[in-house]
């Protein structure tokens, strides 16, 4: 299947359409029927794509996810999965990359069909051209393009907008991750009917080779930040390789255009009670260091530890609001302590008075006159102190409220796309199957 499609074509009220011509390497091709691609319209060139209005014509929910026309795969022989591939100025890996994994996809072809979306972040190279060269040589890539650089979360949104597969793997086309973790992903997640199945290079069994060892130890801390911070026992929560049930794939609604929406997803699916696997991974960057200065990581480390900051006050406010606000109260407790103890000296040094109300305030004016720094701290620390705490009971009554919310939104989202697919199944004429296109790859062997 061959689709290619800039942002661009979008920002006007037109929609272009796309005519769809089967899944990579499938035995049949699918129908060839129209899908209408209506991307958001862009406010302007420094701000990602915003979503349409409710009730377009091209089933767009939430201004997340399409609806998807021909998605039946429960029905088909073989579950169609959806291979997402992010790009970003990878001009110089980004073609062998992409037959390396096509190669591999074939062995797989006996137990899946596939389907590859390629999703062109803005790239200032030759990315965008290769891409759009693939998508016309092989059946099954579709491409899409951001007019600039919105970020990962935004791209693997506009990719997941386009998936039409029972599952969707995502890989970074750096090939970090080889190709055999696609089949490692879709053997536990078929295996164990889980929701979200993670690549994790730092559990038990997985390896990582060739990595600087600065940027291992903040991702090690990262991760643990923020498996903590969201009380799951996940060893990397920060990984991009996964692979996604596409049902439950298309009731999230995701909203981070960075690379905290992998934390976002895994807390949504937290949200949802859904089954979270993961598989030990090897991170591997030998095919990086080969290229030399040709390509280096876009990852900003400065910018990656504030957005995990972050994303771990959004998993667990109220931790971050209690512990605090326990550690200050400790803090105040001590320093008041000896605040009262200069009280009592006080009120021994001056001695008996025939008025107790008046040597009490002569004894406090006194310590306060001696110590004023213990009085203004000890008092200070209690007061934020109780306060912090009391931001931690809103945020947790704050925290069941919106679970209860997101929840039932999801249900109600979830609910809607489905009864739009049976509708649609019904109403659909039957197609005719398309011809191969000559660029497809033959079957395996």
């Amino acid at each position: 299947m061959t689709c290619v499609k800039n942002v661009h074509a979008f920002i006007g009220p037109e929609s272009v359409n796309c005519w769809a011509s089967g899944a990579l390497f499938g035995r049949t091709s699918l129908p060839a029927v129209p899908l209408h691609c209506k991307m958001p319209a862009m406010p302007s060139s420094t701000s990602p794509p915003g979503p349409p209005p409710r009730g377009e014509i091209d089933g767009t929910i939430s201004g997340t996810f399409a609806v998807d026309e021909v998605l039946n795969a429960s029905r088909r022989e073989r579950p169609l999965v959806s291979l997402v591939l992010p790009a970003f100025n990878e001009a110089s890996v980004l073609r062998d990359h992409v037959l390396i994994l096509l190669s591999y996809l074939k062995t797989l072809i006996h137990r899946f069909r596939f389907e590859v979306i390629i999703v062109n972040d803005g790239s200032s190279d030759q990315t965008g051209a290769i891409a759009t060269q693939l998508a016309e040589e092989f059946d099954g890539i579709r491409v899409f393009e951001h007019p600039r650089n919105f970020g990962l979360g935004q791209a693997l949104k506009t990719g997941f907008a386009q998936c039409r597969g029972q599952y969707v793997v995502v890989l970074d086309i750096d090939l970090s991750y080889g190709p055999e973790h696609i089949g490692l992903l879709l053997d536990r997640i078929t295996k164990t009917d889980a929701r979200l199945v993670l690549a994790s290079p730092y559990m038990r069994g997985g390896r990582v080779v060739d990595v600087p060892w600065l940027r291992v130890f903040f991702s090690r801390v990262a991760n643990w930040f923020l498996a903590r911070a969201s009380g799951q026992n996940i060893s990397t929560m920060t990984c991009m390789v996964r692979a996604i049930d596409g049902r439950f794939l298309r009731s999230l609604h995701l909203r981070s255009t960075g690379m905290d929406v992998m934390p976002e997803m895994i807390h949504k699916a937290k949200l949802l009670h859904a089954t979270i696997e993961e598989v030990p991974a090897e991170l591997n960057w030998e095919r990086q260091n080969r290229l030399g200065g040709r390509r280096r990581s876009s990852l900003r480390l400065v910018r990656q530890i504030v957005g995990t900051t972050v994303a771990g006050f959004i998993l667990r406010p109220f931790t971050f609001l209690l512990v605090p606000g326990l550690l200050l109260l400790a803090f105040a407790a001590y320093v008041n302590t000896w605040m009262v103890i200069h009280f009592i000296d006080a009120y021994v040094e001056l001695g008996a008075s025939p008025d107790t109300a008046d040597r009490i305030s002569a004894a406090v004016a006194f310590a306060y006159q001696r110590y004023p720094h213990t009085f203004i701290v000890g008092l200070l620390s209690l007061m934020l102190a109780m306060q912090l705490m009391g931001m931690a009971l809103l945020s947790l009554q704050n925290k069941k409220y919106f679970d209860e919310l997101f929840h039932l939104g999801s249900t109600l989202l979830r609910e809607r796309r489905e009864a739009d697919l049976r509708r649609e199944s019904k109403t659909e004429p039957p197609h005719e199957p398309a011809e191969r296109p000559a660029g497809e790859l033959p079957p395996a062997t």
